[in-house]
């Protein structure tokens, strides 16, 4: 017998996002002694921390000027504000998974945005 666990809800966030939530749950168990943190969460925290380049606010806001651009869907705004890349090279493996490949006057445009954050 096989339990499946009902998916409610799916919401994208960058890793400075994750960032500032793993903080609040190591803070809070920081807080209780009896409560040790588990080996999984040690190393999320550490890759958070290791990854989240600009703060969650930044973040979010190059999401939302991504998600202008018409050649940006969700999921490539949010990995482009996670990688932050800088050159055609870095940018064209976010959108390797699609159907369609970038001119680079498209690539220029989103790595115009990217500037303004990085």
């Amino acid at each position: 017998m096989t339990i499946f666990k009902e998916q409610l809800d799916e919401e994208f966030v960058t890793v400075s996002e994750v960032k500032d939530v793993l903080a609040e749950v190591e803070a809070e168990r920081a807080a209780d002694v009896d409560r040790e943190m588990r080996y999984e969460l040690a190393r999320a925290i550490e890759h958070a921390n290791t990854f989240a380049v600009l703060d969650a606010e930044e973040s979010r806001e190059l999401v939302e000027n991504l998600l202008e651009l018409e050649q940006v869907d969700e999921v490539a705004a949010f990995k482009i504000a996670d990688l932050l890349p800088y050159d055609r090279d870095e940018l064209r493996s976010v959108f390797a998974h699609g159907r369609y490949s970038l001119d680079g006057d498209e690539l220029d445009e989103i790595l115009n945005v990217v500037a303004k954050y990085a």
